[in-house]
């Protein structure tokens, strides 16, 4: 199979491109971790290509599951390979996981990314909370009737929304839609390779990675900036106990400043104290 078939284009001819994807062999672990290492320290766009081909299955499997939002799987299959091929330029094979525990994350979110995008009733998924809804509500349903007071307290409680999200998203999404895992028919194509035979590695979610770095760059811009807003003494202190790659102790900035450890204590005690502040606010 070429490489621009197995990436980007299933749906030229979707029965065909599935018949070719089931016959690609599964890689073993050895040779998974041969593979992984290797491009980890190369870089290799060939060895990418031969990860990326040997996991195009385990996206199918994936993109199945999401057939009841009424969108082409060979488009959601589309998208599920550029998180494939995502989660395999960035996988560190050194933390001891399968590329699969760690590809589910990528692939799934490119998925959830083109779902809200271009499906009509999910326009309205636009809040952290409405997203966690949307794609959570229906598995966590315990029939497709309409939620019961009791079912949407619990759903409520379960994903720390409010009751009345739960509600509107519930309105929003109709029980007659496909449930949310629903079964293929290709069982014994896909037996071998079912998600459910891995544990997702949650540590890599991008959703989550990339919250983080926002949240430590936003925090790293707002503390240099309140650091440059304290007094030229503070700054020294906070920037040479601190933030120094060389960190010197209370006396010797006692011993520089001419005053005791417990003043040049106090001091630093203060200036962490309007730190603090100022960071509570951004």
């Amino acid at each position: 199979m070429s490489y621009a078939l197995a990436l980007s284009n299933p749906g030229s001819d979707i029965d065909k491109y599935l018949s070719q994807v089931y016959q690609i062999p599964v890689l073993t672990r050895d040779e998974e971790l041969e593979l992984t290492t290797e491009f980890f320290e190369t870089e290799d766009v060939k060895l990418a290509h031969k990860l990326v081909v040997a996991h195009l299955r385990f996206v199918v499997h994936i993109a199945k599951s999401y057939a009841g939002y009424g969108l082409p799987l060979a488009d959601i299959i589309q998208e599920g390979n550029v998180g494939l091929l995502k989660a395999v330029t960035k996988f560190d094979p050194n933390k001891g996981v399968r590329l699969v525990s760690f590809a589910v994350h990528w692939i799934k979110a490119e998925i959830h990314e083109f779902i809200l995008k271009n499906w009509r009733i999910v326009k309205i998924a636009t809040t952290k909370a409405q997203r966690k809804l949307f794609f959570n509500l229906r598995s966590k349903k315990k029939n497709t009737g309409w939620l019961t007071d009791e079912e949407a307290k619990r759903i409520a409680k379960e994903l720390d929304v409010s009751v009345k999200e739960v509600m509107h998203m519930e309105n929003r999404l109709n029980s007659a839609d496909s449930p949310f895992d629903a079964p293929t028919d290709e069982e014994d194509s896909e037996k071998a390779f079912s998600p459910s035979q891995y544990l997702e590695d949650n540590s890599f979610n991008p959703e989550d990675i990339t919250e983080q770095k926002n949240y430590e760059d936003v925090n790293h811009t707002a503390l240099l900036k309140n650091i440059s807003a304290l007094d030229k003494r503070s700054q020294d202190i906070i920037r040479a106990r601190w933030l120094d790659d060389n960190k010197i102790t209370l006396n010797e900035l006692a011993d520089k400043y001419s005053v005791s450890a417990e003043r040049i204590r106090q001091i630093e005690a203060t200036a962490f104290k309007k730190l603090k502040t100022a960071l509570v606010h951004v």
